[in-house]
């Protein structure tokens, strides 16, 4: 056999080799990318992409230890989304369900925690100092009070109540308390088109139904456009 029989065997060899090991290690690589897919799923909402309520609590707490009193939680309720379920169909509450999570995840940036904690229920944890919350909580108004179209072309009018809570405003870190406390705020503010910044009264507010009830008499900001 001549040296070039030789190293020519001797490569195609290895070229063997190397393709049986490769075989199997594609296979669970394709395994694991599936696997990731999957367990990514299993955390976002199908409808709107958001996160799902354990995944948002999750990365809205290392939110909340990383940017300490610069964090902001705010809590979004649909308003009057029965009506548009009842009326124009299931159809239609989902295109409006899926706007408001573009609009949300549009709003708040991909550092941001945006999650639909279920229903006609949102959440926001990001970084917002106190110098830009009244800005942008105005600006969060008139984007949710934007009529959304539909697939046939319909446009339906929507609205959104919007709560918000800050760690110096409540006087805690805790993201249950913020978020307690940013619901009864949105509550203050339900159906006025403006948003309500909490503050340590409402973390005392008791809750009616699972829902806390909201307190007249604090800061709103922004009216729907």
């Amino acid at each position: 056999m001549s040296s070039l029989t030789r190293v020519q065997s001797v490569f195609g060899q290895r070229t063997l080799l190397l393709t049986t090991a490769a075989l199997p290690l594609t296979g669970w690589t394709l395994h694991a990318l599936a696997l990731h897919r999957r367990l990514a799923a299993t955390k976002r909402d199908p409808l709107t992409g958001l996160l799902r309520r354990d995944a948002y609590t999750a990365r809205a707490r290392r939110l909340l230890a990383r940017h300490g009193d610069d964090t902001t939680v705010v809590m979004v309720d649909a308003d009057r989304f029965k009506d548009i379920n009842d009326g124009l169909g299931h159809a239609a509450g989902d295109t409006v369900l899926a706007a408001i999570g573009a609009r949300l995840t549009a709003w708040a940036g991909p550092r941001a925690s945006v999650g639909r904690l279920g229903g006609d229920e949102f959440a926001v944890v990001l970084e917002l100092t106190s110098d830009r919350r009244v800005h942008r909580l105005e600006q969060l108004v008139r984007m949710l009070h934007t009529p959304v179209t539909l697939d046939d072309g319909r446009t339906v009018d929507v609205a959104a109540s919007v709560g918000a809570a800050a760690p110096a405003s409540v006087g805690s870190r805790d993201l249950a308390v913020l978020q307690r406390a940013a619901d009864a705020a949105l509550y203050d503010g339900k159906h006025s088109g403006r948003a309500v910044l909490a503050t340590r009264q409402h973390v005392a507010v008791p809750s009616i139904n699972g829902r806390r009830a909201g307190r007249p008499g604090t800061a709103v900001w922004g009216r729907a456009a």
